[in-house]
Order: C-alpha cells, then sequence, then structure tokens
C-alpha cells in the first residue's frame, strides 16, 4: 500500500523513499542484564492504532526520524527528529543522539 510520509527535513514524499526502522523503544542502559537487550532487540508490540516508529529517508536526506503512525489506516499523524519535542504524541521522547538510538 503506497501513502506519503512527510519528511521533517524534504516534505511529504512516497514511502517508496523511505526505509522502516522498526518501533521506538527507550533503549536500555548499557549494564541492564541480557534479558532487557533482548527484549529490547527482538520484542515488538504491534499493536493496532498510533505508533511511534523510526524511518530512514533513504532516497533524499539520508537523516533518521521518527513519525507517529496509525499501523490500521498507514496515516502519518507526525514526523520529527529525534532532538524535537512531540507535542502532540503522548509516547516517551526519545533520546537526543539519533546516531545512537536509530536502529541497526
Amino acid at each position: 500500500m503506497s501513502f506519503l510520509i512527510p519528511c521533517p527535513n524534504c516534505g511529504k514524499r512516497s514511502v517508496y523513499e523511505f526505509r522502516f526502522g522498526s518501533e521506538y523503544k527507550k533503549r536500555p542502559s548499557p549494564n541492564q542484564p541480557q534479558e532487557a537487550w533482548t527484549e529490547y532487540s527482538y520484542m515488538k508490540r504491534n499493536e493496532a492504532g498510533l505508533q511511534k516508529e523510526w524511518w530512514f529517508h533513504r532516497a533524499g536526506c539520508r537523516q533518521w526520524f521518527l513519525a507517529v503512525r496509525d499501523t490500521v489506516t498507514n496515516e502519518v499523524h507526525e514526523t520529527l527528529f529525534p532532538r524535537d519535542e512531540s507535542p502532540r504524541s503522548n509516547t516517551p521522547s526519545p533520546q537526543p543522539s539519533p546516531s545512537r538510538d536509530a536502529p541497526a
């Protein structure tokens, strides 16, 4: 299904210019047990409705950003760089460094 994603740097573009990263989750601290890192790496909520996600604009500005997307309708409600605060999203704010928090 094709839809538009409003890149916070380039504006609205076809979803085919982007690469989906994953659901946004808070990264565990380095001293957390292996179970915390396993859950962070492999367990997904995969719930219907609004979800904060990582996206990469591979055919544009080549920046990682966060999008609040409805997983039922694919409507993108908001996009933001990780350093920006999200006024409409009630999910946790991301860490300030996109290179550190971006999914592998």
